[in-house]
């Protein structure tokens, strides 16, 4: 089977091939080397990197149809959703445009392939003290980020509708994990913590979030393509039902170091509360149950298991 992965050398990308590298894949990854790619998060031999920018239509194309790929996962998006308030226009160009460029070239293979499209849960706006975002919810996005992110599933959306495109959509939580940048937020609460720098939590730092292990939503990934004839035009939403505030999050991290490192100094003592995002959504949480009761997937980490594996890997990589 021929694999090919967009953003390949970002966070999630880089996780997902040296996972599904273990299998009998074909593997090409195309990614346009931003600032937050990094070659080395590839950690396997056996796949072909190519960079290109997918706002590039022609050569995006001809990769496209020289490989003739069974399965598509697309990553590739420009994330951060404080860029995308200071700088718009590249998550425009690189989520709804890349992904339009990426919806025509595969619309000329002739193959029965599988389209899956990686999204996330801002594209549903923002929840109160209690709910879920699932499958059926709204979409109200609030940032430059989240409504790149929104128009780009709803061309997957019309692609399927209109042309009978064979794709699925998947809207995640936060992930968190290894080959993560480090503008954000966990590995900066980690770096901070071993430089002994400042830590910087937004206002009150009571904005919630729903986070989940990068493992184990890449294996709910490729729970997704191996299931192709269940799950095509369909979404799922993934979570693992670990929600923290932001204060919450960054005094447990900080507690963890504490108690497993011997620093000169107490990282509690690090947190420093700062001016609020513009436009900060307040809450983010998933009900994954429906790819629970589809695919039998669930997440196989706790919270406290798979930080010490991302404090680990932080600490060797600072």
């Amino acid at each position: 089977m021929k694999l090919l992965v967009t953003g390949g050398y970002g966070f999630i990308g880089s996780n997902f091939i040296n996972l599904a590298s273990e299998s009998d894949y074909k593997i090409i990854n195309i990614d346009n080397a931003t600032y937050a790619a990094d070659k080395n998060n590839i950690r396997v031999k056996n796949i072909t990197n190519i960079e290109t920018d997918i706002a590039e239509y022609s050569s995006t194309e001809k990769i496209i149809l020289d490989f003739q790929p069974d399965i598509i996962v697309h990553f590739a998006a420009e994330s951060h959703v404080d860029n995308s308030i200071e700088n718009p226009y590249i998550f425009l160009n690189t989520n709804i445009l890349g992904t339009y460029n990426l919806l025509q070239a595969c619309s000329k293979l002739e193959n029965n392939f599988h389209f899956i499209h990686i999204s996330t849960d801002e594209v549903f706006g923002e929840l109160g003290k209690k709910g879920f975002f699932n499958e059926k919810t709204n979409y109200d996005p609030k940032s430059p980020y989240s409504a790149s992110k929104a128009s780009s599933d709803h061309l997957v959306r019309a692609w399927e509708n209109t042309y009978g495109f064979p794709a699925t959509i998947v809207n995640c939580c936060n992930n968190y994990g290894p080959n993560q940048h480090k503008e954000k937020l966990i590995p900066k609460i980690i770096t901070n913590c071993f430089s002994n720098n400042s830590i910087p939590i937004y206002g009150k730092g009571d904005n919630i979030r729903d986070w989940i292990f990068v493992e184990d939503f890449c294996k709910a990934i490729l729970l997704i393509l191996e299931n192709r004839e269940s799950v095509l035009n369909e979404s799922f939403c993934i979570g693992a039902n670990q929600e923290f505030s932001n204060v919450e999050l960054t005094e447990k991290i900080c507690s963890i170091i504490n108690d497993n490192f011997s620093l000169k100094h107490n990282c509690l003592d690090l947190i420093t509360y700062v001016d609020d995002r513009l436009g900060h959504d307040f809450r983010y949480a998933i009900d994954a149950s429906k790819i629970k009761k589809d695919l039998g997937w669930k997440p196989e980490y706790s919270f406290e298991e798979a930080i010490m594996k991302t404090i680990d890997y932080y600490k060797g990589n600072l």
